[in-house]
């Protein structure tokens, strides 16, 4: 088990990673290395070789391999990225930098996306290092660039690149998983991801007839692509259940004692209450309208608006999104990927998520533990290239009233030191018998 030390390291990891500002404003707009050579350092006191690898320069990606004692087993990923998303300082009750430790809490940008599992990651590491411990399988260690963008500069270019360092690799654990989720009734709820929505940001781009404001006009692009996103933001999606979602579904209704009526999906998430919330977002696609442009002048029709849509697909239903779209936009907008990464779908009765729930109910045996499909996306599509299956566990035991969700791209984001304590433990517990 984690040593004491473990503990207090990693909450100073913690604190330390979120004073060093990583803040990804997109388009190449981050510098991740002060905080690579932070992690790089910490492994290689614990006598680990990590490599620092780098697409574009500043965009640093750290990567080591601790040898497990079973040549013959498959390797495991273990991987967080180094980002934050901004924050803007006046928003916050405290500096979003500050790393601040007030009242058992840690404060700042990355507390919980994620800075606080690639804590818990070295603190494990060390751990080890101090006891001798050595897992049965090889673990590959990875902390990423840019998974708050494209990961181009982060997973994506060591998917592709660097896929050597990951030989042997046939599954992965990152974030979001395994978190306490209070239902409000007394049950705590623990789900494990093993599955994500896929990622289709849309452009959509419709031209007309440039034009005095003052003249009639049938070919004004800015109508036409009001009238494609009015109906994209209007469309009812078909109920869609994956594997996952199904599974989901039917642990939740065992809990709550009901019937598992999948042929009335929306009338059994209403009788789960609160704990719909791990299920909704992913029994449809979506598609969301979240920006406009369009015009230079009032008095000026211009001749192309533009608007950016974000879309999530389902595994297995990215087919079914593309014609979707193709139906909405209509004769005159035509659309096209801003960005795409692909839908996952990892299994649950697996070994190695059986480990992951054992490790959370031996900390938490009030908790039950269910399967979960992520609404978004994380870096485990880019290493899905590399034929490695990916589970969202970064696990958290968290106080009632604790809004994780919230927490994620928030202000005040923050999390609690003894649910950073219980997070050592856990990911220790199953990386020990994974």
């Amino acid at each position: 088990m984690a040593d004491g030390q473990a503990l207090d390291e990693v909450v100073t990891f913690t604190s330390d990673l979120i004073r060093i500002d990583t803040t990804n404003r997109g388009g190449g707009d981050c510098r991740e290395r002060p905080a690579a050579e932070y992690a790089a350092a910490r492994l290689t006191e614990a006598g680990l070789e990590p490599t620092l690898l780098e697409r574009a320069e500043g965009r640093t990606n750290v990567v080591a391999r601790i040898e497990g004692s079973d040549p013959s087993a498959d390797a495991l990923l273990v991987h967080g990225h180094l980002d934050v998303v901004p924050a803007q300082a006046d928003e916050w009750s405290v500096h979003p930098f500050s790393g601040e430790i007030r009242d058992g809490v840690v404060w700042g940008r990355g507390a919980v996306d994620m800075k606080n599992m690639d804590a818990m990651i070295l603190a494990v590491v060390r751990s080890w290092a101090r006891e001798g411990v050595r897992p049965r399988r090889d673990v590959v260690i990875a902390f990423t660039a840019d998974e708050e963008a494209s990961a181009e500069d982060g997973s994506g270019f060591l998917a592709d690149r660097h896929a050597a360092l990951f030989e042997g690799c046939t599954e992965g654990i990152g974030e979001s998983g395994a978190f306490t989720v209070h239902d409000g009734s007394g049950r705590q709820i623990y789900p494990l991801a093993a599955g994500e929505r896929g990622t289709g940001w849309l452009k959509l781009t419709a031209r007309g007839r440039a034009a005095h404001g003052s003249r009639p006009n049938r070919e004004n692009a800015v109508t036409r692509l009001a009238a494609a996103v009015t109906r994209i933001g209007a469309h009812e999606w078909p109920l869609r259940l994956t594997p996952t979602v199904r599974a989901a579904l039917v642990e939740l209704a065992a809990l709550y004692g009901l019937d598992a009526d999948l042929d009335d999906v929306d009338g059994l998430l209403q009788k789960l209450g609160p704990a719909a919330r791990l299920v909704e977002a992913t029994v449809r696609n979506s598609a969301n309208p979240t920006m406009l442009e369009a015009g230079y002048k009032v008095n000026v029709i211009p001749g192309q608006a533009v608007a950016y849509v974000d879309g999530r697909y389902l595994p297995g239903f990215e087919d079914e999104f593309r014609t979707t779209l193709d139906e909405l936009t209509g004769p005159d907008v035509d659309w096209e990927f801003h960005h795409h990464e692909v839908a996952l779908q990892s299994p649950v009765d697996s070994p190695t998520y059986a480990r992951m729930r054992a490790a959370v109910e031996e900390f938490a045996p009030e908790g039950h533990v269910v399967p979960y499909c992520m609404p978004g996306g994380t870096d485990a599509k880019q290493f899905s290239r590399l034929g490695i299956t990916g589970y969202g566990f970064s696990p958290l035991k968290l106080p009632e009233g604790y809004d994780y969700g919230a927490m994620f791209h928030g202000v005040d984001e923050r999390v609690p030191v003894e649910a950073l304590h219980f997070g050592v433990r856990v990911l220790d517990r199953f990386l020990r018998t994974a």
